[in-house]
């Protein structure tokens, strides 16, 4: 069944997963080039045309452990950590020669657990991310396995990939795999079996659907699909589960959309505002003008020059209360310097900064895209997973 809606035909921020599967050859542990090539040219026509594309990619271990040797079969971690040290400069060249041929740059970034977890970290990529789509660039994410260990990796790209859509408020995130979508129960022993073009919300009963899949190309399955479709639907990222298999495998998504599309109630905006607003333990207060708050209430960033006063101890990217200067909370949002630096540069212009602290910082004290606006009485109710 086709579903009648495709977020595709809207959609302004992608992101796009990659399984080893399908950019590996599982026989020859070659790159398939022909593949990648339409694959390319779909993402570097939709930057075209101004969407803001993320490739997640696998494949750095399936390349490596050819060029290793290594045997088929699970590998052990520092084999893997090796293969993929390996794999992962043939992988950043075949992306770069190929999108070059668009003349479209590509930039490479490993990530790890702790970087999605640790505010600081996490704010640090997203405004790498941020400013790779300002110069119309194409970021290339993989896990970071050279360095992760058992403890603290991702295990699989389709959570990473759900974990960067929600760091950079995509609003779609495409699975491209061998699965083509979620079926009622496993069409390889139910051949009858009924594919759902539309799912809103991951309840048992879904769950329940998930069969296990893997090979010694591929890790994960159906079930750590529908884990990442419970983050991407928390951060309001549309998720499609869609067949990689076949050539230009965007466009055909775009055109025939047969895939399986998990679609919420909330946009990425209004998921990223209520995380800020009720899930996160203060760490700080700001205290700002009249004219502050009234900026504020028009959308605008926080600027130094509105601060009256900081107080708290807290380091870059923590969440603090922005309240008015009668002390009553207005805002919430995640500061953009540590405690000591908040103060040295609260009430001055943001052509100041960098004489006041030896280095160009940013020139607001919170951006409009890391605030939100509350009432302690409107005060949302906490979550639990991390945007």
């Amino acid at each position: 069944m086709v579903a009648s809606v495709n977020p595709l035909k809207q959609t302004r921020r992608l992101v796009v997963k990659v399984g080893s599967a399908l950019l590996v050859d599982a026989k020859s542990g070659q790159l398939r080039r022909d593949w990648l090539t339409g694959l390319v040219a779909d993402l570097a026509a939709l930057r075209s045309m101004g969407t803001d594309v993320t490739l997640v990619s696998s494949g750095a271990i399936a390349l490596g452990r050819r060029k290793l040797g290594l045997s088929r079969g699970l590998l052990k971690l520092e084999e893997s950590q090796a293969a993929a040290a390996a794999g992962q400069i043939d992988l950043a060249a075949a992306y770069s020669n190929t999108f070059a041929e668009h003349k479209v740059p590509v930039a490479q970034i490993l990530l790890t657990l702790s970087d999605t977890e640790e505010r600081r970290r996490y704010l640090n990529a997203r405004n790498t991310l941020s400013a790779l789509f300002r110069m119309g660039a194409v970021p290339v994410i993989n896990e970071n396995d050279t360095v992760a260990t058992e403890e603290i990796r991702f295990g699989d790209n389709d959570r990473l990939a759900a974990r960067v859509a929600a760091m950079i408020s995509a609003d779609a995130l495409v699975l491209l795999s061998d699965i083509d979508g979620l079926y009622e129960s496993d069409p390889k022993q139910n051949p009858s079996a009924k594919k759902l073009s539309l799912v809103h919300a991951i309840t048992s009963e879904i769950e329940g659907m998930a069969g296990t899949t893997g090979s010694d190309m591929a890790s994960g399955g159906m079930f750590t699909k529908l884990a990442a479709a419970r983050i991407a639907l928390d951060a309001g990222c549309a998720l499609a589960i869609a067949d990689g298999r076949r050539a230009n495998p965007i466009a055909t998504l775009a055109d025939v959309n047969d895939g399986t599309w998990f679609i919420g109630d909330e946009t990425p905006q209004q998921a990223r505002k209520r995380w800020i607003n009720g899930t996160l333990k203060i760490e700080g207060v700001v205290r700002i003008d009249d004219g502050a708050v009234k900026a504020l209430r028009h959308g605008k960033s926080l600027l130094p020059a509105g601060a009256i006063e900081v107080s708290g101890k807290f380091e870059r990217g923590a969440p603090v209360a922005i309240n008015g200067p009668d002390g009553r909370e207005v805002a919430r949002g995640l500061i953009a310097y540590d405690a000591d630096d908040a103060r040295r540069i609260a009430g001055k212009r943001s052509a100041e900064i960098e004489a006041e602290l030896g280095y160009r910082g940013r020139a607001a004290l919170i951006h409009r895209d890391d605030l939100s606006l509350t009432s302690r009485s409107e005060t949302l109710p906490g979550r639990k997973e991390s945007l």
